[in-house]
C-alpha cells in the first residue's frame, strides 16, 4: 500500500460538544481525505476540507421558520459548519419535505456549488438523492435536495452488526452501477461513506451529495475515478466487517489495529464471503500493491461493476419456516358429541371407518358372480357365463363412474401435448447497432433448469431506453412441426411475444418481418398458445416489456424455455 501522510483537521460537531482533533487519511495521489474522524452532519462525511482560497464567510443567519423563495420554510437546523448550514425544510407549494443547503452568496465556494448543484440535477438519475432546485437569491445560494425520511444511513444499519453477504452484494452492485453512470456523465461524487448511501424502504439504495457535498467542503481531485472506487471498496468493508479500514475510528466504526496494514475482511472476522472480501481488496487496493492472491486491481467504478458481474450470483437467504401448531381434533371429531364427554387428559381411541359401501358390495357382487360361473361351467352354458360376467363389468363401470367421473360416462381426460426438443437458438436483436445481445449465454434458456438464466443488455427504461421496440430468442426446432405452446419462465415479470416463421420457409429469417405474431402475455411464466393450429420450425420469443434489476435499471432474463406439440 502506497505510504500516506496526514494532517490534523478540526471538526465542529452541531450537537454542541467540543471540537474534535482527528486525523484525516490523505492519499498522496489524490489529495482527498480518505479517513475521516466522524461524520457531522446527516448529508455528508465530517467538515475536515480544507477551506477554499478566499475568506470565510460567516454562516448565514438563518432560523426555523425562516422562508425562501416564499416557498421553503426552514424546520430544523441539521449541520452548522465551514460557512454553510444544512436544514430539514418545508416545500409549502407541494407540501412535501426537502433538505436545503444554504450559504452566503460571497462564499469562497458558492459559484462551485451551484454549477455542482446545476450538475447533478441534469443527470436525473433516480439511484441518486435528486436535487430539486439551485438557486443563488437575497445575497444568499442554496440548493434544495429530496428528503427521504423512510431511508436508512448505512452508518446506522450498521451500527447493529454487518451486513449479511446478499446484501453487502445488492449495496456494493447498486452503489457501484450508479457511480459508474455517474462517471459516464463527467460527474464525481469524492465523498462517498457511510452517511451517504442510504437504504430505502423499498430495500433500493440511495446515494446523496452527488458533486454537492464535495462542493460544499472544497474537495477535488486529479483522479476522481480512482476516488469514487476505493470509496466503494471502504464501504464494502464497513459493510462486511463493521470496521472502517483505516487506522482511525470514522462513522461510528472502529479502525483497523494500528501498525498491520490493510488486511482482507475475511482475515478480519470469520464467515466473510471470500468473493466480497476479494472483490473489496481490488477496489481498496488500488495502487498497485495488490496481494498475490488478489485478482487485477479495480481503478474506475465501471471495472468494479465488470467484476461484480463476473461473480457467481449471491442469492437472498432462504426464508425461516414457522411449522403450523399441532392439529387437535374436537370432541365432536373424536365422536363423543351426543355422549359424555371423556374426563380431562384421557385419550379416546377414533374408531376406523367402515369400509366402503362400494367395496363390499362389489366384493359380494363377485363372489357370486364366481359361483355362477362355477354352475355354467359345470351345466355346460357358456352363454350364461359370458351374460354373468358382462353384467358384472357393467356393475362395476357403473360404481367407477359415480365415484370418479361424477356420473358422467363419457369423460375422458384431456392429453397433455408431447415436448418438442429446441435444436438451437440464438439472439435477435435485429434493431441493435451490433445485432447481437448477449449470444454467450443463449443455452442456459432450454438447458431444463431455472436456475441458469440468459440476460439482455441494461436499458434505462422498461421499453428498452425508446431505442428499439424488443429482442428476443429465435427456436430451431429441427424440422417443421405442430406447435401447441410455449412457456416461458423469466426472472422478474416480462411482456413477451410468441412469433413464428412460414411452414414453407427453407432456412431461418433473417428479418423481424418474416415473423408473425401468433400468441403474447405477461408475468414470470407465460404460457404462449395460438389461436389456431400452428407449423413451423422456427420460433420467436420477443421480450417487449422489461423488469427492472436491484440497480435501478431494466433488462431482461429468461431462464427456460419450454415447447410443447
Amino acid at each position: 500500500m502506497a505510504e500516506r501522510s496526514t494532517a490534523a483537521v478540526d471538526v465542529a460537531d452541531n450537537s454542541g460538544e467540543q471540537p474534535l482533533t482527528a486525523k484525516a487519511d490523505q492519499s498522496t495521489a489524490d489529495g482527498v481525505a480518505k479517513n475521516p474522524e466522524r461524520d457531522t452532519d446527516s448529508d455528508e462525511a465530517q467538515g475536515g476540507g480544507a477551506e477554499g482560497p478566499g475568506r470565510k464567510a460567516s454562516p448565514p443567519e438563518l432560523h426555523s421558520g425562516h422562508k425562501l423563495a416564499r416557498r421553503y420554510r426552514l424546520e430544523e437546523c441539521v449541520t452548522r459548519l465551514d460557512g454553510f448550514s444544512s436544514w430539514r425544510a418545508v416545500d409549502e407549494k407541494l407540501r412535501r419535505a426537502v433538505g436545503v443547503h444554504v450559504l452566503p452568496a460571497d462564499h469562497a465556494r458558492a459559484r462551485s456549488v451551484l454549477a455542482a448543484a446545476r450538475s447533478s440535477a441534469l443527470l436525473g438519475d433516480p439511484r441518486f438523492v435528486q436535487v430539486l432546485d439551485a438557486v443563488e437569491e437575497n445575497d444568499l445560494v442554496y440548493v434544495v435536495h429530496e428528503w427521504l425520511p423512510d431511508a436508512t444511513e448505512l452508518s446506522t444499519l450498521l451500527a447493529g452488526g454487518p451486513l449479511e453477504p446478499h446484501d453487502a452484494y445488492q449495496m456494493v452492485s447498486q452503489v457501484a452501477s450508479a457511480m459508474a453512470a455517474a462517471h459516464r456523465e463527467g460527474l464525481a461524487h469524492l465523498r462517498l461513506n457511510p452517511n451517504a448511501v442510504l437504504r430505502a424502504s423499498t430495500g433500493q439504495w440511495r446515494i446523496r451529495g452527488l458533486a454537492v457535498n464535495a462542493a460544499l467542503r472544497g474537495v477535488s481531485s486529479d483522479t476522481p475515478q480512482r476516488t469514487d472506487t476505493e470509496a466503494i471498496g471502504a464501504l464494502l468493508y464497513a459493510a462486511l466487517t463493521q470496521r472502517w479500514p483505516y487506522e482511525n475510528d470514522a462513522y461510528g466504526l472502529s479502525g483497523l489495529p494500528k501498525d498491520i496494514g490493510l488486511i482482507a475482511p475475511d482475515q478480519v472476522r470469520a464467515g466473510v464471503h471470500r468473493g466480497l472480501s476479494e472483490l473489496t481488496m481490488r477496489a481498496l487496493v488500488n495502487d498497485g500493491a495488490t496481494a498475490s492472491r488478489h485478482e487485477a486491481p479495480c481503478t474506475t467504478p465501471e471495472e468494479l461493476v465488470k467484476a461484480i458481474g463476473e461473480m457467481p450470483r449471491i442469492r437472498p437467504p432462504e426464508p425461516a419456516f414457522t411449522a403450523p401448531p399441532e392439529y387437535q381434533r374436537t370432541t365432536y371429531q373424536q365422536g363423543t358429541y351426543g355422549r359424555s364427554a371423556p374426563h380431562a387428559g384421557a385419550t379416546q381411541p377414533i374408531a376406523a371407518p367402515p369400509p366402503p359401501l362400494q367395496s363390499r358390495t362389489g366384493k359380494a357382487l363377485k363372489w357370486a358372480v364366481s359361483a355362477l360361473l362355477i354352475a355354467a361351467l359345470g351345466l355346460g352354458s357358456w352363454q350364461l357365463a359370458d351374460a354373468l360376467m358382462g353384467q358384472s363389468d357393467k356393475s362395476d363401470d357403473t360404481h367407477k363412474s359415480q365415484t370418479t367421473d361424477s356420473g358422467d360416462k363419457n369423460h375422458k381426460k384431456p392429453v397433455s401435448g408431447k415436448p418438442i426438443a429446441i435444436q438451437s437458438a440464438r439472439d435477435f436483436d435485429p434493431f441493435g447497432q451490433d445485432g447481437s445481445e448477449k449470444p454467450g449465454d443463449i443455452g442456459k434458456t432450454y438447458d431444463n433448469s431455472t436456475a441458469t438464466y440468459w440476460q439482455t443488455d441494461f436499458y434505462r427504461s422498461p421499453e428498452f431506453g425508446n431505442l428499439k421496440s424488443g429482442v428476443g430468442i429465435i427456436l430451431d426446432l429441427g424440422k417443421v412441426q405442430r406447435v401447441g405452446k410455449v412457456t416461458v419462465t423469466f426472472v422478474g415479470q416480462t411482456s413477451v411475444e410468441l412469433r413464428a416463421a412460414s411452414a414453407d420457409a427453407g432456412a431461418e429469417p433473417t428479418s423481424f418481418d418474416a415473423y408473425s405474431k401468433v400468441a403474447d402475455g405477461t408475468g414470470t411464466t407465460v404460457t404462449l398458445q395460438p389461436g389456431k393450429a400452428l407449423k413451423s420450425q422456427y420460433l420467436l420469443v420477443w421480450l417487449t416489456k422489461l423488469p427492472a434489476d436491484s440497480a435501478g435499471q431494466w433488462r431482461g432474463r429468461v431462464a427456460d424455455i419450454k415447447v410443447t406439440s
